[in-house]
């Protein structure tokens, strides 16, 4: 199994960036799509981005789309979430995920509970 640890989160003002980052070891990391979900308090985790294993293919929820970009390095077994012109209704814990039975446009769709890696979450508050 895939062991995945989130960094970069914390307080930033209401159109600021913020960069995440989610370093992964174990199973072959280059072969598997990944993925960026977030959670607040008495919600259910929704779907961010996701990017596929060579990252040729990327996905977006409507509400992250144009504002953030996800990557990917193999070479150093990271993806990242480049998160731009934030607001409000961004604060959550962002989740970082893998399967190796899904493809990067599987995750956008399916519930975050079919997935079998997460890391352990890192707080993104963006203040108003």
């Amino acid at each position: 199994q895939v062991q995945l640890v989130e960094s970069g989160g914390g307080l930033v003002q209401t159109g600021g960036s913020l960069s995440l980052s989610c370093a992964a070891s174990g199973r072959t990391f280059s072969s598997v799509a990944l993925g960026w979900f977030r959670q607040t308090p008495g919600r259910e985790r929704e779907f961010v981005a996701s990017i596929s294993w060579n990252g040729g293919s990327t996905f977006y929820a409507d509400s992250v789309k144009g504002r953030f970009t996800i990557a990917r390095d193999n070479a150093k077994n990271t993806v990242f979430l480049q998160m731009n012109s934030l607001k409000p209704e961004d604060t959550a814990v962002y989740y970082c995920t893998t399967d190796p039975f899904y493809s990067a446009q599987a995750m956008s769709v399916l519930p975050a509970a079919d997935f079998d890696s997460w890391g352990q979450g890192t707080q993104v508050t963006v203040s108003s």
